[in-house]
């Protein structure tokens, strides 16, 4: 049976909406060349995905209007999987639109006029043509380094996190994510 798992790579479910200017996104962003199949390699601990165990993934589909299908999943402990269904914007916070500025919402479609129901979802950084991404919250709390392949580039997830320190993020808590 399938749960619902609130998990990043597009996530942060209660979270709200902030306006901290101090964290830089990524330049151009193309949202049609980042959806797709992502991996998380990394991620700073959070209570949404406490039981995943591994192999955590987000699925990014572009749908009308600038939206973002959003499908979270991972591997828990007793080797069940996890499942999370949302949506993602552009935030409305953010003028003009940057497309690298994303909120995400898993609560229920009629919760969607509730500020507080949209979590930040930001990419900081990009590399290899869409390889890599790096994604958090400009409050610093949520970070994830994310990839196209299972098996990622050792260097590159290390350089993504070195960058992230630079940029006042706690990496000294990061969790490893086995894929």
């Amino acid at each position: 049976m399938k749960k619902i798992l609130a998990i990043p790579l597009i996530a942060m479910l209660s979270a709200c909406a902030t306006s901290n200017p101090g964290l830089p996104t990524q330049a151009g962003v193309d949202l049609g060349k980042y959806a797709g199949t992502w991996y998380e390699q990394a991620r700073l601990p959070n209570s949404f995905q406490e039981d995943c165990a591994g192999d955590v993934q987000a699925d990014y589909k572009l749908l009308a209007n600038n939206t973002i299908g959003v499908t979270n999943q991972c591997r828990t402990k007793d080797g069940g999987t996890k499942v999370a269904e949302a949506e993602g914007r552009l935030s409305k916070a953010s003028d003009p639109r940057d497309p690298a500025k994303l909120e995400v919402r898993f609560a229920p479609k009629w919760t969607s006029w509730l500020p507080m129901v949209w979590g930040d979802y930001w990419i900081i950084k990009l590399e290899g043509g869409y390889e890599y991404s790096l994604v958090g919250t400009p409050d610093r709390k949520y970070l994830w380094v994310l990839s196209r392949d299972k098996q990622a580039d050792k260097a590159v997830v290390t350089r993504m996190l070195d960058y992230a320190r630079t940029l006042d993020f706690p990496v000294d808590q990061i969790l490893m994510t086995s894929q």
